[in-house]
């Protein structure tokens, strides 16, 4: 994925929580759930997309990850609009749209980037989750 943060290792990937759900000493929740982000989880992997109502580069984003996530069994994509949830979009340091989050089964964030993904990025990145 191209952007801002290129997929590198998440900075929260060794959480101090012990697997159980919350936050970390930063304020990041160590895992992100339903109950985080408003839908269920994929069995395997997730894909978190932040967007804004105007965003062009998220319309884009959106059908790249729709397409990886039908392609890839347990795989789920749970789009967040940003504006409704600054909460969120502050705990976890998202600073423009479109971000990707890639979540392990457990919740954990395992890759980010900010701007519009490539498609064969996406699939790269999902290999460090599942």
């Amino acid at each position: 994925m191209t952007g801002v943060r290129v997929l590198g290792r998440e900075h929260g990937r060794d959480d101090r929580s012990g697997g159980r759900a919350g936050s970390r000493a930063d304020g990041v929740p160590a895992l992100l759930g339903a109950a985080e982000l408003g839908a269920e989880p994929g069995r395997r992997a997730t894909l978190v997309q932040f967007s804004s109502a105007f965003c062009q580069p998220c319309r884009a984003t959106r059908r790249i990850l729709a397409e990886v996530s039908s392609m890839v069994e347990g795989v789920a994509h749970i789009e967040i609009d940003a504006e409704e949830r600054l909460d969120l979009v502050r705990a976890l340091g998202i600073e423009k749209t479109p971000t990707v989050l890639v979540l392990d089964a457990a919740g954990r964030i395992v890759r980010r980037a900010a701007g519009m993904p490539r498609k064969a990025d996406v699939i790269a990145a999902l290999g460090a989750a599942v």
